[in-house]
């Protein structure tokens, strides 16, 4: 049976107003007034309107050349100029050399006389940071954090059909940090207008459960909170069906309840699933919990709640680390921050997406949040593509407002399979002393109280044993714990407790780089700049793979992120600790993890062979492989062959001379696979590469456009720097451009960009109409390279 659902979610992401910098907003006196730059209405005669609202300075701005046009998700920060004001403001470094400030946005709205006696709302997914916001003129709330989201009942304030316009304005005030690294500013994550009826599932209204999960069946626990916001009492029915993958009913059941007007109730029912298809990141099935709520005589249908989920089962051993479904499962993850090439922090989903799939084709299988709560849309990509996640609260914080934060991302996200730990914090100053474990250990009763299936984790990089601190959690995160064998000496003494590498390696690269350049601020790819609290890759897998206590890893970072620029500060402003760039281009660390990770035979060799001016000198030749060995052989002349430890690297010594190096991966004795690196010619062609060849024509698709610097044979030219300007045609925009060097200073909002050592990146998005959208790359002396991209 096809439902007319009453529940309605709109997209509130179109049409916004931009200002930069502040603006001054007279605050309400009185309720129901209307002027000013929060409100959409003429002026009104009247003393208090005047007083409350109108002011001449906005009358003015609401008229000013300084408002731009844009669409959310929007991170004005990312659109800046790179300031060196030596040190002057500490958290400028860190933050990338971008400067912050204050901004505003400001949407019109209508909303149909239909939707009077309704139940509206406003949700933000995210907003960086402390914002503020009125609707009508109203003064709604401030909410601080960047990283949870918030949400605003509009219904008695709304204007319905002729009653008039609405207004809703936003202030943003982001000078105040939250994190260490580049955190963007403005509303950067999803806003959405939540309609429903006033008999209603509430917001994060369902829990669901498998407390016993068998071969044959599985029983499945919900738990429905359902609103009446009628003044009188209501008769309903709660229906729960559980769909399969394919859109079959599984699973049903019934409820008739009575609610007391203004009041909510919560329907427990369980249900039974016959032969459950379990969720792994290897096989990611999906089944969907539905909630439908009627009325009395189940005529009409109020309410239609969708839920996710993944039947699974997940333990945490002390001595034979993570069990998935029963088996014994190593945790293969990366810490990762929410910034991307082009965008900053407001990633469309479709960057989210292609930054797992470039995860998972390494072998990656975890993501830990680094260091707040995700996206809703991660977690929903996480759930579908199958991706296990360490969901992370931003600090360690027991003020009221903390508290709030943590109970958002846990009712927020306890649905979602793809989670399997809740880490409570991330290297506070207060670990390992008493003040902090009391603190710790209330943050972790509330987390048990709202999701009892999931233990609690602190990642710690101090005072694992002092104060009680790690008693306050159910597993003990190890940052670093490889320094002085930290976390093996503290499993002889503590057998008891549970642990894993919550953060290991930060091991800082540079891609196409394999000398280290104090000037320019490159890193080696061969891995020599370590910082002191760190380790190179192999040690923080092989630790892993050598003491299954550890449970598992999580490396820092699968991606470059802007800010942190370790080792070096200006002219860097971005961090070299990812095993891909800021662009999501391999590193030659990637296929380091590739060989220890995943099963189909691959071989890479470092460094590329272009090294005119050292012909005859030793180059240090690496290789990395899932083979059982590898010949090296260059110019037709075997190197030798070596076995191959797919936890480690085979290296040989080879003196320099032009032409092509291969590396052949053989399984007995066989040839299975190659990796040939040759010397290059001049920079003579752009090649295009599309991650898709069709968008949709809804405004927000986007494609991914690789673009590479060949040379006369079609090859990659390593350290081709040609800038390449791009025009474009069609029904689409360029929305970014990067090419992950973490020195460069061009502006990511632009047509052009400089190819980094052969390779720079565009982001195309689509418009909502269909057509074909044609992409030019043009850069002088160079023949030019045309892709078209089909929006259906």
């Amino acid at each position: 049976m096809i439902l007319e659902n009453k529940r309605m979610r709109e997209s509130f992401d179109q049409n916004w107003m931009f200002h930069l910098g502040d603006l001054p907003i007279m605050h309400a006196v009185k309720g129901g007034m209307t002027g000013g730059l929060t409100d959409c209405e003429q002026i009104a005669e009247g003393e208090w309107l005047k007083i409350a609202y109108f002011d001449e300075r906005e009358q003015s701005v609401m008229n000013d050349r300084e408002w731009k046009s844009i669409d959310l998700p929007h991170d004005w920060c990312v659109e800046g100029n790179y300031v060196n004001d030596g040190g002057k403001v500490k958290h400028h470094k860190s933050h990338g050399y971008l400067p912050v400030g204050i901004g505003c946005y400001r949407k019109v709205f209508e909303i149909p006389m239909e939707d009077l006696g309704k139940k509206l709302s406003i949700e933000f997914d995210g907003v960086m940071r402390n914002c503020t916001v009125w609707v009508n003129g109203h003064l709604l709330g401030t909410h601080q954090s960047g990283y949870t989201g918030f949400c605003y009942d509009i219904t008695d304030i709304a204007r319905y059909g002729d009653e008039g316009k609405n207004v809703i304005f936003v202030k943003v005030d982001a000078r105040d940090y939250e994190g260490w690294w580049y955190e963007g500013c403005g509303i950067y994550r999803h806003v959405w207008l939540d309609k429903t009826d006033r008999l209603h599932v509430g917001r994060h209204g369902t829990y669901v459960t498998t407390p016993v999960v068998g071969k044959d069946e599985a029983t499945v626990n919900v738990s429905t909170n359902v609103h009446n916001e009628h003044p009188h009492v209501v008769n309903c029915i709660i229906k729960t069906l559980i769909e399969d993958g394919t859109g079959q009913v599984v699973a049903t059941s019934s409820e008739n309840i009575t609610i007391q007007g203004d009041s909510q109730t919560d329907v427990e029912t369980v249900m039974t699933l016959m032969e459950p298809m379990l969720w792994s990141p290897e096989k990611p099935y999906l089944y969907e919990v539905i909630t439908e709520v009627y009325d009395a005589n189940e005529r009409d249908v109020m309410d239609v709640y969708r839920t996710p989920l993944g039947v699974r089962t997940i333990e945490f051993t002390t001595d034979r680390g993570f069990y998935l479904n029963g088996e014994q499962y190593l945790i293969k993850g990366t810490c990762n921050h929410q910034d991307f090439a082009g965008v900053g922090v407001a990633l469309p989903d479709q960057v989210t997406e292609y930054k797992i799939k470039l995860l998972k084709s390494m072998g990656c299988n975890a993501y830990r949040c680094a260091h707040h709560a995700p996206s809703p849309e991660l977690l929903d990509l996480c759930d579908r593509m199958g991706m296990l996640v360490m969901d992370e609260n931003r600090k360690l914080d027991i003020s009221p407002d903390g508290i709030a934060d943590l109970k958002e991302i846990l009712y927020r996200d306890r649905n979602h399979p793809s989670i399997i730990l809740w880490s409570m914090e991330n290297e506070e100053i207060l670990e390992g002393t008493i003040m902090g474990a009391r603190m710790l250990e209330t943050m972790s009763r509330i987390t048990r109280a709202i999701d009892p299936t999931r233990l609690t984790i602190a990642c710690m990089n101090h005072g694992w044993n002092d104060g009680g601190y790690s008693n306050s959690v159910d597993i003990t995160g190890y940052n670093y714990g490889q320094r002085e064998d930290q976390y093996l000496i503290d499993h002889e003494q503590f057998p008891e407790r549970i642990m894993i590498g919550s953060e290991s390696t930060s091991c800082t690269t540079t891609r196409g780089i394999y000398e280290n350049d104090d000037v320019k601020g490159y890193c080696s790819s061969y891995g020599d700049q370590i910082p002191e609290w760190s380790c190179s890759h192999e040690k923080s897998w092989q630790d892993v793979v050598n003491h299954p206590h550890l449970t598992g890893i999580f490396v820092w970072t699968g991606f470059d992120y802007r800010g942190e620029p370790t080792p070096y500060e200006w002219p860097c402003i971005g961090s070299h600790f990812g095993i891909m760039d800021y662009c999501g281009f391999p590193k030659d660390a990637y296929y380091y993890y590739k060989a220890a990770w995943t099963e189909e035979p691959m071989v890479h060799i470092m460094p590329h062979w272009n090294w005119q001016d050292k012909i005859g000198e030793e180059i240090d030749v690496w290789a990395y492989s899932n083979c059982e060995t590898v010949e090296l052989v260059l110019n037709g002349h075997s190197l030798g062959e070596k076995s191959v430890d797919r936890n480690s690297r085979m290296e040989w010594k080879v003196c320099y001379a032009p032409g092509e190096l291969i590396a052949i991966g053989k399984i007995a004795g066989k040839e299975i696979t190659r990796k040939v690196v040759a010397t290059t010619g001049t920079p003579d062609r752009i090649r295009l590469e599309l991650d898709k060849n069709e968008v949709k024509a809804n405004g927000t698709d986007i494609a991914m456009i690789k673009v590479s610097i060949l040379d006369a044979s079609g090859e990659v030219v390593p350290m081709a720097d040609n800038e390449v300007m791009f025009t474009i045609e069609g029904p689409g925009k360029i929305i970014g451009v990067g090419n992950g060097d973490p020195s460069s200073h061009e502006p990511d909002k632009a047509n052009r960009r400089r190819a980094f050592n052969g390779h720079c990146l565009a982001i195309v998005q689509a418009n909502k109409e269909p057509g074909d959208i044609v992409i030019r790359a043009t850069s002088v002396s160079l023949q030019a390279a045309v892709a078209v991209i089909r929006v259906e």
